[in-house]
């Protein structure tokens, strides 16, 4: 990095800007300039901006009815797969290559995230031609790589057995249990607090705060099992924290969820040898946290709980995401009703061969 001769900072709006030279000239008329600015409002609209700038102008002026947390998460997808990579260039020089240099990054990736990148680099230059600041769309034909679809599945029965011995024994591991009881998000999960297990009717719910859509914010039945681990928590004590009372943050959670999953492979009998596992490991590893909360669904509908219900108890904000749980018949199922379906449909008292023959 560059070092200058001379520096100089001033406040403006309550935020401070250091500004540095190699002459004293210089610094003034740098500083002079930069105050002009500030003082007119942001960075004027012009092709020479750079793609960073234009970018943080689209999203601040156009995706304003984004809830936090998402805004949060699509600024983060932006800055790493294409802010951070052709953010410095001129917006008006950025060549149909570049774009599609970034979108050649993402192979492999989900097609969640494809999708993402893709639909937001054709908005922001849409935009731009949009604001007449450049009159060539470099990303008119920009081709999406393949990507996979990630098919989550629920627990089984084995699995759900050793998810719940093992998460009982630390409260980092509470996450995953707000998780596998009550239905929550990962991050609702984090937040939920002692001062969110309310009583009504003389039945124990959850308030869980959720903010991903409207229908987030909602109650859930707290089950016995699980309200009698929880029910002594502090008012504005985490449910799932640290063993210092801090909270898991999104940081945090995928270190918590390695940790989980260490220890259920041990309690499913992997040896370990110098602290280290042992390959084969017995839990499977197409395992990810949202299995959890899949496995919640999953089990509303094997207890037959209306859709309509599981859609409320889910957060789920359209129907049809609750239905594309509801509608998948694990192999389990399956083999549970094959000996009904064998004796329903056929006659009873007729012997072997004459079932065959019919």
């Amino acid at each position: 990095m560059k070092k200058y001769k001379f520096k100089t900072t001033f406040t403006f709006d309550g935020k401070r800007y250091q500004i540095y030279a190699d002459t004293q000239k210089e610094l003034y008329r740098k500083a002079e300039r930069k105050k002009i600015e500030l003082e007119q409002g942001k960075i004027e609209l012009a092709g020479n901006m750079t793609l960073a700038q234009w970018i943080e102008k689209c999203i601040s002026t156009y995706k304003t009815n984004q809830k936090e947390i998402t805004n949060k998460k699509y600024r983060a997808r932006i800055k790493h797969c294409i802010t951070d990579r052709i953010g410095k260039y001129p917006l008006r020089s950025i060549k149909p290559l570049q774009l599609q240099e970034c979108m050649n990054l993402q192979i492999g990736k989900s097609k969640t995230q494809i999708n993402e990148v893709y639909n937001a680099i054709k908005f922001f230059f849409e935009k731009a031609i949009d604001n007449q600041l450049i009159s060539v769309d470099p990303s008119k034909s920009l081709i999406k790589p393949l990507g996979y679809t990630n098919h989550r599945r629920a627990l089984t029965e084995k699995e759900q057995i050793h998810l719940l011995k093992v998460a009982i024994t630390d409260r980092r591991y509470y996450l995953f249990l707000l998780m596998f009881y009550c239905g929550c998000r990962p991050e609702e999960a984090a937040e939920c607090q002692g001062r969110d297990i309310i009583k009504r009717d003389g039945i124990y719910l959850l308030h869980i705060r959720g903010t991903k859509t409207i229908n987030s914010d909602r109650l859930v039945p707290l089950p016995t099992v699980f309200f009698d681990l929880i029910k002594d928590t502090p008012a504005f004590d985490y449910i799932a924290c640290y063993n210092n009372g801090n909270k898991i943050n999104s940081a945090n959670r995928n270190r918590v969820w390695k940790s989980l999953k260490r220890q259920m492979n041990i309690d499913m009998g992997c040896r370990v040898y110098r602290n280290q596992l042992v390959p084969p490991y017995p839990l499977a590893s197409d395992i990810v946290p949202y299995c959890i909360r899949h496995t919640y669904c999953t089990n509303l509908a094997r207890k037959g709980i209306d859709i309509r219900i599981a859609q409320k108890l889910m957060g789920h904000s359209d129907i049809s995401l609750t239905a594309n749980i509801y509608t998948h018949v694990d192999i389990i199922d399956v083999v549970k009703i094959a000996h009904s379906i064998d004796s329903n449909v056929l006659p009873c008292g007729l012997p072997e061969h004459q079932k065959l023959a019919k």
